[in-house]
């Protein structure tokens, strides 16, 4: 894998083929598709940042890069991706063989311009709404307001915020007048536009309200001081905010014991998006929701009030018969809409026992690229840890950066089907763009509202070259050029635009085999087979994962393994591939196939997180590490297995989302004894500490925080473990080593899986 990580470490893409199936029938054969992972603003110690514009070509607009021919006499360059002829402007009259400008460095194939800001354009500062629940029970409500206290002392001084809370009603708050409290309330069933809001927050009291035209922040007529009425910088309104959350009471109004209480989040959350449309269009705002249990008022409710309706399960989306679903999504939908073309984010922080809407929600989330923490209580480490995390500065920080817009140029034998990921298709046709589409596709360019130094994009790509060409033709031009072009908003408020361009050679016909697996990179596959598998179990009604999964697996190994008709012990895998059968047994185990035991927001949760990490972060999530502390070595990594148990061990798993401390029986017994108290069991003491420090590192380092859960053999938590491992010792097959375990289940292990393969392949 290491020239794959090499790859990663320069240009930040990780591809499935990294040697490229050049015709259409070559890529259809290779059952994973040609696709790429790319995390377009991870940060690179070395890469230069230029501050002028780019060049760029006149026909296609891609970028000068490294791959451009350059004549130096002519003072001319040729485009790889449309073969134009371009001249350089009189600025690059001195260059030279030994003179050359950064972006034709050969190393420099990822780079980045900086705009630098003109008086007349001033820096934007960032926007943060928070919008707060307030049906919660007095507990939840003391721990929200202590994290949110917090939160608020982190917030960049320059930064604007506003707030807004919800419950039977929505309240917008004043904060620019410090004197009295001053609320502004909407019912919560009715649905407002846009002007209705302007009007009735008497944004027009001084300045009567423009005839024609869009009303959007200062530049079209709405006045300075009545913004700052509702956005004031973080440093001006500490006090007026801090006195309005130690106020904050729990819903004033009376829940009849057989309801639920009447919570509007939608309505809070379009309230929300059209204050700030009005007020600071096209800036990074946020909006920052923070929902402790089910909408039940307004357009995007999921339940009614009533507890006798249960809050729809997978079953009832499968049957269709969840009552509100529909309508809540095309809410959502609508709403996404609005954010993505404000250029605004929505974040949730969902902290209930109950769900709360998350399925619902998850069109506007990931469209605008926002962030998603789900916890069991606002008391909760993973969330009060992961909040801290949104605004921490230093080492760990998120680098939250926006209106990010997404453009990407590729050789004219490839198109793009789109992108599975946090994004939104901005409907730019052109002769890049593919008919099958994946994801947001239709387009060869995306919105991306909030992004961050994690997230990642999946673009699927369609080969369409239909025969090879004749022999005659030089070997140089059997490369596939692709160029990603993001221009963002940077932390420090500056305009960036981040280039890289990357090239990958074909293969087709007789003896390709070979080429194709020495450029195959089964985590990259893995993950992408993981996010197309998650996109069809939402979009495709009647899909079957397992079968799909299965077939996939099945046509792979009868491709590119070794063996003789119809003898499944002759077969064989190359290194190459050799662990995807195994990515593909723990995905199809995996919370994002298996949606039996989590509930649709759960799923919605996973789904989300898997679509915007990057592939070491994702792989962890299909196939966990586990890593193994005795007193005979160090730490070392266990095979994901039951067979790893044993009763003088214990077992560090990560699995992405939990973090699992598992003690083996005899060590339980010790430390229920206290001897690592003892000074003469410094040596007991230290093998307890170990797995402990590691997994603090892992938290560290990861959004949102795993849950951490330390466990027992043969104790009730033992179970987040036993999930994860492959059930080769079950309750009615062999007994388990001495001190080991068994697990109770009828899951096929991965070595019965591993022969049926085998035995299909080869047919």
């Amino acid at each position: 894998m290491a020239e794959f990580l090499d790859l990663e470490a320069q240009d930040g893409v990780r591809m499935p083929w990294n040697v490229v199936p050049g015709t259409k029938q070559e890529a259809t054969g290779c059952v994973v598709p040609v696709a790429a992972i790319y995390s377009p603003i991870k940060p690179f110690p070395n890469m230069p940042v230029l501050p002028y514009s780019p060049l760029r070509c006149r026909t296609c607009r891609s970028v000068l890069n490294p791959f451009s021919i350059v004549d130096f006499v002519a003072k001319i360059w040729i485009c790889p991706f449309c073969f134009q002829r371009n001249h350089f402007p009189p600025h690059y009259n001195s260059i030279s063989d030994d003179n050359l400008p950064a972006e034709l460095f050969p190393q420099y194939t990822t780079i980045e311009y900086e705009e630098k800001a003109s008086s007349s354009t001033p820096s934007v500062p960032p926007v943060f709404m928070f919008v707060v629940d307030t049906c919660i029970i007095e507990e939840e409500m003391a721990f929200l307001k202590s994290a949110l206290s917090q939160a608020l002392d982190l917030l960049p001084d320059h930064s604007l915020v506003g707030l807004i809370t919800f419950g039977t009603y929505v309240q917008v708050h004043e904060l620019g007048f410090g004197q009295i409290a001053k609320t502004y309330v909407f019912k919560g069933s009715k649905d407002y536009s846009k002007d209705q809001l302007l009007e009735h927050m008497n944004f027009f009291l001084k300045k009567p309200k423009p005839p024609t035209g869009v009303i959007a922040g200062a530049r079209d007529g709405l006045s300075a001081e009545s913004i700052a009425r509702f956005l004031l910088p973080a440093s001006e309104c500490e006090f007026a905010l801090n006195s309005v959350l130690e106020e904050l009471q729990k819903d004033p109004w009376p829940v009849p014991a057989d309801q639920r209480a009447a919570r509007c989040t939608s309505t809070a959350l379009s309230i929300a998006a059209s204050l700030l449309g009005a007020c600071v269009p096209g800036s990074g705002a946020r909006i920052m929701a923070f929902v402790g249990g089910p909408s039940t008022e307004g357009p995007g409710a999921i339940v009614s009030k009533s507890l006798s309706e249960p809050i729809r399960s997978h079953k009832d989306l499968d049957k269709d018969s969840a009552l509100h679903f529909h309508k809540a999504v095309k809410f959502y939908e609508g709403l996404s809409k609005q954010l993505v073309h404000q250029g605004h984010v929505l974040d949730l922080f969902a902290c209930a026992l109950d769900q709360v809407g998350i399925a619902e929600l998850k069109v506007a989330i990931e469209r605008t690229g926002g962030l998603v923490v789900l916890a069991e209580s606002f008391g909760h480490s993973v969330f009060k840890e992961s909040l801290k995390r949104v605004f921490q500065s230093g080492d760990h920080d998120l680098g939250l950066s926006s209106n990010g817009i997404f453009e990407i140029n590729c050789s004219k034998d490839i198109k793009v089907q789109g992108i599975i990921g946090p994004c939104a298709s901005l409907e730019k046709k052109g002769p890049l763009v593919s008919d099958t589409v994946t994801g947001q596709g239709n387009t060869s360019a995306w919105k991306m509202c909030g992004l961050d130094k994690a997230t990642s994009l999946c673009l699927i790509f369609e080969i369409v070259k239909k025969e090879i060409p004749d022999a005659t033709v030089p070997a140089a031009s059997n490369q596939f050029y692709f160029q990603f072009l993001t221009y963002y908003q940077h932390q420090s408020g500056q305009m960036r635009l981040r280039v890289t361009t990357f090239s990958r050679r074909w293969v087709a016909g007789q003896g390709s085999i070979q080429d194709l697996i020495a450029g195959f990179d089964q985590e990259a596959a893995a993950v992408v087979m993981a996010r197309l598998v998650s996109f069809k179990m939402e979009t495709e009604a009647e899909f079957d994962p397992i079968r799909w999964l299965d077939k996939a697996l099945i046509h792979l190994c009868s491709r590119f393994g070794d063996y003789q008709k119809d003898a499944p012990s002759s077969f064989s895998l190359s290194p190459r591939f050799s662990i995807f059968p195994q990515f593909v047994f723990h995905l199809r185990r995996s919370q994002f196939v298996q949606v039996f035991n989590n509930s649709p927001d759960e799923t919605a949760y996973f789904r989300m997180i898997l679509d915007r990490e990057n592939v070491a972060n994702s792989v962890v999530m299909i196939q966990p590490s586990l890593i193994s502390y005795s007193f005979h070595s160090g730490p070392e990594p266990a095979l994901l297995d039951v067979a790893a148990i044993a009763a003088d061990r214990i077992l560090l798993l990560d699995s992405y989302f939990t973090i699992v401390i598992f003690h083996g029986s005899t060590i339980a017994q010790w430390r229920k004894a206290g001897y690592h108290n003892l000074p003469e069991h410094q040596a007991f003491a230290q093998l307890l500490q170990a797995p402990a420090d590691d997994a603090d590192g892992i938290t560290k380092e990861r959004f949102p925080v795993p849950r951490l859960v330390v466990c027992d053999q043969h104790g009730s938590q033992a179970r987040f473990l036993l999930a994860k491992l492959n059930p080769s010792a079950t309750y009615n097959n062999e007994a388990p080593l001495p001190g080991g375990d068994v697990i109770f289940t009828d899951d096929v292990s991965f070595e019965v899986f591993l022969d049926h393969l085998q035995r299909l392949a080869v047919q």
